[in-house]
């Protein structure tokens, strides 16, 4: 993930880590790094709840496994009592762990990152972890969502006519785990499309990602392999590190080609690959992140005559990626997330009559 925000101030951290010398070597990381500043360290998911509303941490660096109160529950009270920005600081190689960071997330944590494997985890590392305190610090939306009171029913909105999707793309980053719980959650194990979808993670954490939304859903889920023939029902989610490809006949492609938009897996690589070999028999779904990436893949999807939807802003914990998306024109209907489900199966299960039908939908003209 990436972002430009810009503070005047130092954002100040929130360690919560049981392990003394991992405690040790993140108060280090955060002390070196010139934007974060040291709110406190502790050991206890009880003592983070103590501090959370008398410090008012910009930013929380949590452990999952602590004694007492694990990280779960104790981002689960935060997100209800004093919203904060939550990033998780898990143990990738634990399967435990990896369980509990997934459901931290949908619980409103933001993001996960390694723990460090001591003093010689390596500049990079460490730079990675403060990079994304910082950036996770600056997200204002955690403030305000979990304020918002109940969820309100979105309104039918028209289903769109002539299409004939065989696949399907969805991308997400900041707040993606949740989204893609929530909406495909909601689908049937019937679901006549196959699905591929790119979200950004550390490439360490992908498989418990997969593994962790294969629970969450009644549809299979698994990483996606090379040459593998894409199947209705099923879920082909982008390795760690490799641009997720949908090729000639519908076949899986993998790359280790260049970042694209400084993202590797890219949305937009993901949605131009499916432009090129499905065109009109497609849609893609861009959801909740940060920066830009999935804008210009998008747009070629949309220009292929692919149906594009991108997240609305009211329900997009960074409405970065879809809101790119859709001020280049990329998009013929921004959807709240509680609505996209429904509006696939919609799609799905619609007459087919001629696209002209269904053009009045659009938020805007092709450029």
């Amino acid at each position: 993930m990436s972002g430009s925000f810009q503070s005047s101030r130092r954002a100040r951290v929130l360690v919560v880590e049981d392990s003394a010398v991992v405690r040790q070597v993140l108060v280090r990381l955060v002390r070196d790094d010139p934007r974060l500043e040291l709110a406190e360290a502790v050991e206890t998911a009880e003592e983070a709840l103590r501090l959370v509303p008398v410090l008012r941490p910009d930013v929380i660096s949590m452990d999952v496994r602590l004694p007492g109160m694990d990280g779960l529950e104790a981002t689960r009270r935060i997100m209800a009592n004093c919203p904060t920005p939550i990033v998780i600081v898990s143990d990738a190689s634990t399967d435990p762990a990896l369980q509990v960071s997934m459901n931290a997330l949908r619980s409103g944590a933001l993001s996960v990152v390694e723990k460090p494997a001591g003093w010689l985890s390596g500049p990079a590392g460490g730079t990675a972890i403060a990079t994304q305190l910082y950036i996770m610090s600056q997200v204002p939306v955690i403030r305000r969502r979990l304020s918002a009171g109940l969820p309100v029913t979105p309104a039918p909105v028209p289903v769109p006519r002539g299409l004939r999707p065989r696949v399907l793309a969805m991308a997400a980053s900041t707040g993606g785990p949740p989204a893609f719980s929530q909406i495909l959650g909601a689908l049937p194990a019937s679901f006549p499309w196959p699905i591929v979808l790119v979200q950004h993670m550390g490439a360490a954490f992908m498989d418990g990602f997969a593994a962790w939304l294969d629970t969450q859903t009644p549809l299979s889920v698994a990483l996606a392999r090379q040459g593998e023939r894409l199947r209705p029902g099923h879920v082909h989610v982008a390795p760690g590190d490799m641009h997720l490809l949908v090729g000639p006949g519908d076949e899986v492609r993998l790359s280790h080609g260049p970042a694209v938009g400084g993202q590797r897996p890219s949305a937009s690589a993901l949605f131009s690959s499916l432009a090129r070999v499905a065109g009109t028999d497609s849609v893609g779904v861009l959801l909740t992140g940060m920066g830009e990436d999935g804008a210009s893949g998008l747009a070629d999807l949309r220009h292929a005559g692919g149906y594009t939807i991108a997240e609305d802003r009211s329900t997009s914990i960074v409405h970065g990626m879809p809101g790119a998306a859709e001020r280049m024109g990329a998009v013929c209907v921004s959807l709240p997330q509680g609505a996209i489900a429904s509006h696939l199966l919609g799609i799905a299960g619609a007459p087919h009559f001629a696209p002209a039908e269904w053009a009045p939908v659009l938020e805007g003209p092709m450029p």
